[in-house]
């Protein structure tokens, strides 16, 4: 019986061990980056997003260019650049609006009914240009845009900056996909 027991170790170990060398050699021969940035790209310039939305944040400006640019030298190769630059993103902050998606019931008040919003939608649009000074094809003009969603009995200066992380994110995501990835 002990031999058995041995004999069962023995090849569960060796199974093991045939699976690990397997994932191994498939990990070490495809890359789950799908990256189309060339080894020739090198530098990137992310210029201020100015804010030149009617509504919007003071910080939104600074948060979205900060933000895109982290995102940009933390996850590529790339290094910043202040003259010309391999890669050049600018752009503008084009819109900033925070409408009410559902209505609640209405109630009466001494001074007659009021609708109440139930939810609200914070949408943020930025106009992106981008410049690839190594394969000027796929450089581009996008308008990138997304929202949030939240209800209306939360103080929107308390969860303000949240949501517009939230959305920044999102079109951000957007953004470096569009130039980095190669889905």
């Amino acid at each position: 019986m002990i031999s058995n027991f041995k004999d069962h170790l023995s090849f569960n170990t060796f199974k093991t061990c045939i699976f690990l060398l397997v994932s191994c050699f498939l990990t070490s021969c495809y890359s789950f980056t799908g990256s189309s940035l060339r080894e020739d790209m090198k530098t990137v310039k992310i210029n201020t997003f100015p804010n030149n939305a009617a509504n919007n944040l003071p910080s939104l400006s600074q948060d979205f260019t900060v933000a895109l640019q982290n995102r940009f030298l933390q996850r590529t190769t790339l290094k910043g650049a202040v003259e010309n630059p391999d890669l050049l993103i600018e752009g503008e902050i084009s819109d900033y609006n925070i409408t009410p998606t559902s209505v609640g019931a209405a109630t009466t008040t001494t001074t007659g009914n009021t609708i109440q919003a139930l939810q609200n939608k914070l949408t943020i649009t930025i106009k992106v240009h981008y410049e690839n000074s190594k394969d000027p094809t796929l450089s581009f003009d996008r308008t990138y845009s997304d929202e949030a969603v939240f209800n209306s009995d939360l103080d929107l200066n308390t969860i303000e900056t949240a949501q517009v992380k939230i959305v920044n994110e999102r079109i951000i995501n957007k953004i470096y996909n569009d130039i980095v990835a190669n889905w």
